[in-house]
């Protein structure tokens, strides 16, 4: 009964007032605020892409501890969870993009999947070493995006298009305060994890990385 009630009054309503749709243009907007350098946008986009290949190596070492026939479940959780962390850095530098109005063409030239992982280890030795040197990687690609955008070079509008160096001080800020800060603590944490579980093994052999495992679980 609401059914024919809802087709009725569609009916009714399409009669009296015709096809509801309506098409509005693009408003043409003033671009004074969108002032990011090319250069610039061109390291963030970069580094979104380097977010997401880490991302994806995480979720490659987190499948990899959970087969049955590894079964380090502490590892599994600790390594999604840095995936998932990865995969939010990658979310906010598309945000800052997007508020800064420079998110702009096709989001397949922005996200690539990548084809090229690393998805076995011997141990978890081997597995917290790549991942403290995939951090310093992408501490040091953020420090590249961060020297690009204080030094990049762009036309003057203003004054007949002179090169000039433009220091993007707000980005710059906040890649320096937000993420490097979370990247050095990131990295003092899995140095020490390392160091501990290296003990442990020398140790304890298999047995140490098993109680070290127990440590992880969230």
């Amino acid at each position: 009964m609401k059914l024919l009630l809802g087709i009725f009054l569609l009916s009714v309503t399409t009669a009296v007032y015709g096809d509801l749709h309506c098409e509005a243009p693009n408003p043409t907007l003033p671009n004074a605020w969108i002032d990011m350098t090319s250069g610039c946008i061109t390291a963030v986009r970069d580094q979104i892409q380097k977010e997401i290949d880490a991302s994806f190596q995480y979720l490659a070492m987190g499948a990899h501890f959970s087969r049955d026939t590894v079964n380090r479940p502490g590892f599994a959780d600790f390594f999604f969870d840095s995936a998932k962390e990865e995969r939010e850095h990658a979310q906010h530098l598309i945000d800052y993009l997007t508020m800064r109005g420079q998110l702009t063409g096709e989001i397949s030239s922005l996200i690539k999947i990548p084809t090229h992982m690393k998805t076995k280890w011997n141990h978890g030795v081997d597995a917290l070493t790549d991942a403290l040197n995939l951090e310093a990687q992408v501490t040091k690609s953020i420090k590249g995006v961060i020297e690009k955008c204080e030094s990049d070079i762009a036309a003057d509008s203003e004054n007949n298009n002179k090169k000039i160096k433009v220091n993007d001080y707000h980005l710059v800020d906040y890649l320096t305060g937000v993420y490097l800060e979370e990247q050095h603590h990131g990295q003092r944490e899995l140095a020490g994890k390392l160091s501990t579980l290296s003990k442990m093994m020398k140790h304890h052999g298999e047995i140490g990385e098993f109680l070290f495992d127990k440590t992880l679980k969230s």
